[in-house]
């Protein structure tokens, strides 16, 4: 009986340690910073903008285009406060011949999400718009599908924004603060990857920096004309909203 409870000790032993050792690597972060990759598909958006038929000058317009505009960006976080803003320089020159610049190539995004406030600098050509408003209520749906991004292990979630806009998120909980790039967030932690399966752009984390962030380091913008995003909305509806196919898209992609 004394070897037996030997044996027992023994093994409650390793169960404790095993236990340990697992939740030493258990790491929840609520700071650091993270490196998203913005990835545009041009000729699948031309063709969008064709109205999905393709023509002589399209087709030109595509062979002296790279498929996909790719830039960066870099999202700091501390607890409840994020800030979006341009990251590294991206390593090909490949402009999007309907507007040099892809619209939102230069957001910056503030976020307060423990008060849903936001205060985001959006540039419309050479115009400088800085838009305060609440945070996207956004309303997910989330599935059992999993992937691995940057690392950690992420739940796939479904949802529809702006009415008509179909959005694939991948969060992770082990980085606890809720938010993601751009405006998307609203799911129980940190999105690190979004794609517009119709709008033929993603966003995806290459890399998470537990960076030693602070809260009050992190500042809005504040140069540019001051709107909401309703007025935004109709600035954009009256300058360009006529302008069709092209019109359109670029309207999205200004308001996401």
């Amino acid at each position: 009986m004394q070897h037996i409870g030997k044996k027992l000790c023994f093994l409650l032993v390793l169960f404790l340690f095993a236990i340990g050792t697992q939740a030493q690597h258990t790491i929840f972060l609520d700071h650091g910073r993270i490196e998203y990759e913005k990835r545009l598909n041009v000729h699948a958006r031309m063709k969008q903008m064709s109205g999905g038929e393709e023509d002589s000058w399209t087709d030109m317009l595509k062979k002296g285009t790279d498929q996909y505009q790719v830039t960066y960006f870099d999202y700091s976080f501390a607890n409840n406060t994020t800030l979006y803003k341009p990251g590294k320089e991206s390593p090909s020159e490949n402009k999007n011949p309907f507007w040099g610049e892809a619209p939102a190539e230069q957001n910056v995004v503030y976020s307060r999400l423990d008060s849903m406030q936001s205060v985001s600098q959006k540039k419309v050509f050479e115009q400088l718009f800085v838009v305060k408003d609440s945070i996207r209520s956004i309303r997910w749906k989330i599935t059992d599908e999993t992937r691995k991004i940057a690392g950690f292990d992420c739940r796939r979630a479904n949802a529809i924004i702006m009415d008509s806009i179909y959005v694939v998120a991948f969060y992770t909980d082990a980085i606890i603060t809720p938010g993601g790039p751009e405006s998307f967030g609203g799911l129980p932690g940190m999105i690190l990857g979004v794609a517009l399966p119709h709008e033929h752009i993603t966003w995806f984390a290459t890399k998470v920096l537990v960076d030693d962030i602070k809260e009050d380091a992190m500042k809005p913008p504040v140069k540019g004309k001051p709107v909401d995003i309703k007025a935004l909305n109709e600035a954009l509806a009256k300058s360009i909203g006529k302008w069709g196919n092209w019109g359109k898209a670029y309207i999205k992609a200004i308001l996401l």
